[in-house]
């Protein structure tokens, strides 16, 4: 497996399963500065999965 392909798996893979990280900050809810910021870099880091995971060859149909 090369470089490249492992950091694909890896983008693929945490994009598809981040977004499990989104209900327990929406639980306990966004009301600090703190919690906030925490939100905000949870989207960067899934927008950034998302593009980096996007030619995973396992999400396509054949």
């Amino acid at each position: 497996m090369h470089l490249g392909s492992a950091v694909t798996t890896v983008g693929f893979w945490l994009g598809t399963l981040l977004p499990i990280a989104y209900f327990p900050l929406f639980f306990a809810g966004i009301d600090s500065v703190g919690m906030l910021s925490v939100f905000l870099v949870l989207l960067v880091v899934h927008a950034l999965a998302l593009i980096v995971g996007h030619d995973y060859p396992g999400s396509r149909s054949q």
